[in-house]
């Protein structure tokens, strides 16, 4: 065979490769969260306050806010407002990802939809036989959260809790 056409066939299975290893595009890379939220909203760090006054009172142990946390629950608000569905989609993967980049030994989510403040999600969640059970859960030791706006101006959330 000739050169030309050798490293014509070599160019045509690289590019075979690269296109068919692609990330998908589905708006979330679960296991390529190299962006770790580091900066938080004045509503998030109420949140997290909030949530640990709200456990301090019931004798348990205040949660660690830790950035890489915050970073899953911002790819699944984000997921969240590009759906325009409040869900716990995609659980598994963030687990998955908790444990592999926070060393987490169990997992717990708590998502909400509309909420103009943080003590009204708060009060939300407690309200909420699920959600408050995760919120009060004993053995988490850390936390993480997300807040983003649709288009509308409606408030997502995303609060993530670990034990570690």
């Amino acid at each position: 065979m000739n050169p030309s056409k050798i490293n014509l066939l070599l160019f045509a299975f690289v590019c075979t490769v690269i296109t068919s290893c692609s990330i998908e595009e589905n708006g979330i890379y679960f296991d390529e969260i190299n962006e770790v939220k580091e900066g938080y909203s004045i509503m998030e760090l109420e949140i997290m306050d909030l949530v640990n006054n709200h456990r301090e009172e019931l004798g348990l142990f205040p949660l660690i806010n830790l950035n890489i946390i915050s970073s899953v629950a911002l790819s699944h608000t984000t997921y969240m407002v590009e759906t325009n569905v409040v869900n716990h989609n995609n659980f598994a993967e963030n687990h998955k990802n908790l444990v592999i980049k926070a060393n987490a030994k169990s997992v717990g989510e708590n998502v909400a939809y509309g909420f103009e403040t943080a003590s009204g999600v708060v009060n939300g969640w407690l309200n909420s036989e699920g959600h408050k059970a995760i919120l009060e859960k004993s053995n988490y030791t850390h936390f993480g959260i997300s807040i983003e706006q649709n288009s509308e101006g409606r408030n997502y959330f995303t609060q993530i809790f670990i034990q570690q």
